[in-house]
């Protein structure tokens, strides 16, 4: 049976056709031309980690594909975040790429997420966009010789693996993730906006009354603000000790899909960003679906970190998580 997916402004995928010319493929071919000579040198499709899977997949590479895939390292894409885009114009899928490079970008996506992740992002994939072979990706900088990022796009979801090219910023930059299924009890993700608002049930009136507000941010707005910045809602630091453990326990719900070392890197931002207590938690009446009062928009931002939720009609949630160097 197909679920109801219903659609939004913010879903409008950008034109992959019209993708190339704006790059420009002098720009391309200049990024990836020192590369050529590697080709005769590809690794089998093996179980690895996640940085070397993304070198054996580089190196299966023709000159062909690194000019449609590949991009200099500080290329403006690489910082670009979108709830519906491709990145560059060949589909996972399609006669591009081989059958042994689809399953390297496969053990890639299993390597920077938990098996639950994984079977989670396989999930989304096929029910928004008929499945992981729909979806695009690119390589920036070069595995292997220096900095790099892998990155994953298409309906709902951005996902990177930068073997830590990127200093001090959880996941290698911002992150997507979603669900087009309109139903809270077939969306995947509805139980991130459950947990959080288990939070919301402890707080007194006067405390519920700061965190909630009537007006939501765009969610694609997940800027950065350092030790300086004004946080909507409430701070986490004005709550009592349980409180803090039940805001603990959500982070950990809402981190559970993406692999250890992420994790760890997240708490240490956040620790450097002055902890928990400087976190603020925000819900907003603006798209209460169903009309219950289980704030279906909300918002975890501190000076180092934005997990910004958006649950209407579906979800779109948009992740920025980085020390300020």
């Amino acid at each position: 049976m197909t679920r109801k997916q219903t659609s939004c402004s913010d879903c409008q995928s950008v034109d992959r056709r019209s993708f190339m010319k704006t790059v420009g493929g002098a720009a391309v071919a200049g990024a990836v031309a020192p590369a050529f000579a590697r080709f005769a040198h590809a690794a089998p499709a093996t179980k690895a980690t996640a940085t070397t899977a993304v070198q054996r997949f580089y190196e299966t590479l023709s000159e062909k594909q690194l000019l449609g895939i590949a991009f200099p390292f500080d290329h403006q894409l690489r910082k670009k975040i979108h709830a519906n885009w491709h990145i560059t114009k060949p589909t996972i899928g399609g006669d591009f790429y081989t059958k042994e490079q689809r399953e390297l970008m496969k053990d890639i996506v299993r390597n920077v997420t938990t098996e639950d992740g994984f079977e989670r992002l396989m999930q989304q994939m096929d029910d928004d966009a008929g499945g992981f072979e729909e979806y695009s990706v690119a390589v920036f900088g070069e595995p292997g010789k220096g900095k790099f990022e892998w990155e994953l796009t298409g309906r709902h979801l951005t996902l990177r693996a930068d073997g830590d090219s990127v200093d001090k910023s959880a996941f290698g930059g911002p992150i997507v993730y979603g669900h087009g299924e309109e139903s809270p009890a077939d969306n995947m993700y509805h139980s991130h906006t459950k947990q959080l608002n288990e939070v919301f049930k402890t707080l007194d009136e006067k405390h519920a009354k700061k965190a909630l507000l009537k007006k939501a941010p765009k969610e694609s707005a997940v800027q950065l603000q350092g030790q300086d910045g004004k946080f909507p809602g409430l701070a986490i630091g004005k709550l009592a000790s349980d409180q803090k453990e039940l805001v603990e326990k959500t982070l950990k719900v809402l981190l559970s899909p993406y692999r250890e070392e992420d994790i760890d890197e997240v708490m240490s931002i956040l620790k450097a960003g002055g902890g928990l207590d400087k976190l603020h938690m925000a819900f907003y009446e603006q798209g209460d679906l169903e009309s219950d009062k289980v704030w279906d928009i909300w918002r975890l931002e501190g000076p180092s970190f934005v997990w910004h939720f958006r649950g209407v009609p579906h979800v779109h949630a948009y992740i920025n998580i980085s020390e300020l160097v």
